[in-house]
């Protein structure tokens, strides 16, 4: 957890297709920083609801307005963010821009895909960190059939199954921290710790300075 950012902070991300228990673990892992001493804020994309709901029903037909739409909502938050990092140890966020790579991205041509990504590394900072949760696409499905609000326009097995091979690709070529979705919550906060190094916490930052 040593910082190599100027600007302060470190950045955390959680990726993985929807179902995976992304929301749960950044929960539970800010919880577990706080505990050993960091200063930890939590977020999420897409940051604006609207935003969100636009760039998940245009992606559906059109995925690079659908990526425009989730980069939009990511250059606003911008600031935020930026501020967020310089007053606090860890920032953990549910989904980073890798998620419009995976999600977006892998629909489109290769072209127009690795514009995508020069894009998206202009428009915010990019995690230090990402840890992946890896999930089949079946679970992934099993798990949202559970929720109260039902599925979303991109919660479908074929394009699950796209955006967790994506997911997957991304992973091995940037060396991220693969997490097996199937473990308890424990063991996978456990294991996020490991992967991020953790110490037991910054001297002088105590649970009140958070």
């Amino acid at each position: 957890m040593s910082g190599r950012r100027r600007r302060g902070g470190r950045l955390v991300a959680l990726e993985g297709i929807d179902g995976t228990g992304k929301s749960t673990l950044a929960r539970a892992l800010a919880t577990a920083l706080r505990a050993r001493g960091f200063r930890v804020a939590l977020r999420r994309e897409p940051s604006d609801q609207k935003l969100g709901r636009l760039a998940q029903a245009a992606s559906v037909a059109d995925p690079w307005t659908g990526a425009i739409y989730f980069t939009l909502d990511r250059f606003l938050a911008r600031p935020a963010l930026e501020r967020a990092l310089g007053r606090h140890d860890v920032v953990v966020t549910d989904r980073s821009f890798y998620s419009t790579l995976a999600y977006q991205g892998t629909a489109l041509p290769r072209g127009e895909r690795l514009r995508l990504e020069r894009l998206q590394r202009r428009v915010t900072p990019p995690p230090d960190e990402v840890l992946l949760l890896d999930l089949p696409p079946r679970e992934a499905l099993a798990r949202l059939g559970r929720r109260s609000t039902g599925r979303g326009p991109l919660e479908r097995r074929r394009t699950l199954e796209r955006v967790a091979a994506g997911y997957r690709s991304m992973a091995r070529r940037h060396r991220w921290t693969v997490l097996d979705a199937r473990l308890s919550r424990a063991e996978l906060v456990d294991r996020a710790l490991q992967a991020l190094g953790a110490p037991p916490g910054p001297a002088g930052r105590r649970s009140g300075r958070r």
